[in-house]
Order: C-alpha cells, then structure tokens, then sequence
C-alpha cells in the first residue's frame, strides 16, 4: 500500500475499525495504515470470527477481502447486515473484481463500497472519509429522530393530560344541564345537548317561575372550544334554577316570592352584563321563552337564534319569532317580545344553528325545511325518542360525518287543560 502524500489527522468520530482476511499480511499492512491514522484496530482471519468480534466491539468499519475459505466477504457482509447494532457500520469490500456484475452483487449483499487491490493509501483514506461523512450524517439523523420521539412522547403525554381535562370538562358541561326531562301535569319538557368537541357553546335549559309558569332558554355562545365553554358555564349560573336569586330572570317580590322579569327585559340584562361586567370578545344567541302552563300562551325574546318551530296537533308546523340581535354585540340593544298560544297537542321546538346550519357533504343545509320535515315525519315520537329521531336525520343529511357545530334543542309539549282548545 503506498501513500504519496501525508495523511492528515482523522477528522471523525468514528474510531473503531475492523480489518477481514485471511491474509495475515494483508491484514497487517492495512492496520498499520490504519493506526497510522488515529483508528482503533481489530483483526479477523475469516467472517466467523468477523461476526463474533462484531456482535462484542460493533465497529464503525469493517474492511473486508472479497475472497475467503468458507464465508466469503458477500456472505459476511450480509450476515452482518443482519445484526443488530445500535449505530450504522460502514462496510467496505477489497476486491480484485472490477466487472459490473461483481459489483452488483456486493452492493446487493450490503456493501456501502469498493476498494480494489492492490490498495492505494489515498484511496482508502479518502473512503473511509466518505464513510466518515455518512457515519456522521446518519448519527445526526438518529439524534434528530430521537429528539423528534421524545419531543412526540412529551407531547403525547401533553396532549393525554390536556384530553382528559377536556373529558372531565365535557362531564362538567353535561352537568350544566341537569334535568334533560320534566313533566309538568300533562305537559312535559325535553332537552339536547351535544357539542361537536369535547367542550363545546351550546346550552339548553329551563327552570319553574311559579306552579303554573315555566322559563325555557337556548344560547349559543360563538365560537368552539374552551372559550366557548367557559362563556356558557357562567352564563348557566345567571339562568340557574337551582340559584333563583342569583338568575337574573327572577326579582324576588316583597313578600319573598319569585317572579319573572318580561323576557326582551331578560335579554337586555343579559346584554348589558356581557358587555360591561363580563368584557369578553364573544357573543351569543339566545332563546329566551316562559310559557303558562295552564293556558299554553308563550312570551318569548329571540336575540340572533333560529327561529322556533311550533307544530299544531293537525301536525302542520309554523316558525316564530323576528330574528333579533344576538346579545354582547351592541351596547343598550332593544329587544321584542313575541307572543303566541299553544293549544293542547302542540309542541314548541327550540333548535340551534347546529340544526339548522348542519350541511350534507356538498353544502346543502338542513334548514327550516329539513325541521319541518322530521316534525312530520316523527310527529308520533314524543320527548327524548323525537330529539333522538331528530339527531339521526341530522347524521344522515350530514353523510354520517361528524357534526361541525354543537347541536341543541328544548322540545316542549303542551298538553294543558282541554278547554283552552279552540
């Protein structure tokens, strides 16, 4: 082996070398080179030998003749292939076949290169720079990859946490919403509530005014999510039945009883306290209804949310209602009251845009039409089996995809004394 010129420091970090073949003498002449160079140096007679040192030193090269009693330096090459190692090794193959075949046939059993004998220094040394180059670039691409795992395995362990906050604040949601049935005499009241996340803005619920009236709302905070969620939780302590004076619907009277404010006055307080004491950036729709329980009659305030459906019992449906701004959007907003009657065998519907704005896979909408449509269609169903009629339309108009907004509804049905019929 000649080297014309000095050999320069080794540059890498890959010290470890193992030198194959049967030649003691060449074995000899390449590791005193190699050492020359800074490597650490270990010799093999054979590829046995190779594989046992192998799987004891894990070398970061292995210079291997072509030609051997028993294994030759393809079958060696490949059996150390199949090794398990913790690092890349760099194989190189000394060979005095120079055929294209020849060739193939050790890149196909593993080799990363060639030298062909009688070996040049600089040649060698210039591959093993090479290999130097690779060695390195695959270690940086280990390291990567395992800061990448462990950046995944952090964020994993995040995102487990953070999901089952989200759980446990879905629990707490649902919990807003306490009753999702009442009878009240032979009326009754159903509620559904599903947000499309976790967590979501929709919130549905009603609450007693006196033995014979009853207060039933829809809100829908804008926006998904977390802000969303916080937004309706506090909302659901301001329209709490369980709290009557905290619920800003209520005004005790002198004499300690509970009554109602006018429903576009609820709607004004809410929107004066969201803009001034609660100061957040969002808003929301609400539906705000009280209902005589003995003649059927309903005062309502509609501030931005869709239109309710009534269905009379002859089983023809009607919307109420004007539309009206949503509340936290403009400061001293004026709200209208709507007032109508329901006849026994009537039901009120009160739906989100959830329903209303669920779309099918090329865009097209539920809408108004597609509530009167499962009015009809389920007029039979009473309570919670129509609201749960009413969710399968809707997972079949949306092509069975999951919902993009929360879905929510109050279904109340008046059943009052028959002498209020026409």
């Amino acid at each position: 082996m000649r080297a014309d010129r000095a050999i320069e420091e080794r540059p890498g970090a890959w010290s470890r070398v193992l030198v194959v073949d049967d030649s003691r003498l060449q074995r000899r002449i390449l590791t005193a080179s190699l050492q020359h160079w800074g490597f650490e140096v270990q010799e093999a007679a054979s590829g046995p030998e190779a594989l046992e040192m192998c799987a004891a030193l894990q070398p970061d090269f292995v210079i291997s003749d072509w030609m051997m009693p028993g294994m030759n330096g393809p079958d060696f090459c490949r059996a150390f292939r199949a090794m398990e190692r913790e690092s890349y090794g760099y194989f190189i193959l000394l060979t005095s076949k120079s055929e294209a075949v020849e060739v193939a046939h050790g890149l196909d059993a593993g080799a990363d290169d060639f030298l062909t004998k009688p070996v040049s220094g600089d040649e060698l040394r210039a591959r093993l720079n090479a290999g130097d180059r690779i060695l390195r670039m695959e270690k940086e691409l280990v390291d990567k990859n395992r800061l990448l795992t462990a950046t995944l395995h952090e964020l994993q362990t995040l995102y487990d946490s953070l999901d089952s906050d989200l759980v446990e604040a879905r629990k707490l949601q649902q919990s807003l919403v306490r009753e999702r049935f009442r009878s009240f005499g032979d009326s009754q009241i159903s509620l559904l509530l599903r947000p499309s996340g976790h967590v979501g803005g929709d919130l549905v619920g009603f609450f007693p005014i006196s033995a014979s009236r009853i207060a039933m709302f829809a809100l829908d905070v804008s926006g998904h999510g977390v802000a969303s969620a916080l937004m309706t939780a506090r909302l659901a302590g301001y329209l709490s039945g369980g709290s009557p004076e905290q619920n800003l619907a209520l005004f005790e009277s002198e004499f300690g009883i509970y009554d109602a404010h006018p429903p576009e006055e609820v709607a004004a307080r809410l929107n004066a306290l969201t803009l001034d004491e609660i100061q957040t950036e969002t808003y929301f729709t609400l539906l705000f209804a009280e209902v005589d329980l003995v003649s059927g009659h309903v005062s309502m305030v509609q501030a931005g949310h869709p239109h309710p459906a009534v269905q009379r019992a002859d089983g023809s449906v009607e919307f109420q209602g004007f539309g009206g701004l949503p509340i936290g959007l403009v400061a001293g907003a004026s709200y209208e009251r709507v007032e109508f009657d329901l006849r026994p065998g009537d039901r009120l519907l009160i739906a989100s845009d959830g329903v209303t704005e669920c779309e099918t896979p090329q865009g097209e909408m539920f809408e108004e039409d597609g509530i009167r449509r499962s009015m009809a269609a389920h007029s039979a169903l009473k309570g919670q089996a129509f609201l749960e009629a009413l969710t399968w339309d809707l997972g079949h108009h949306a092509g069975d995809r999951e919902f993009t907004d929360d879905v929510s509804a109050v279904l109340f049905e008046f059943d009052g004394p028959k002498q209020n019929a026409d």
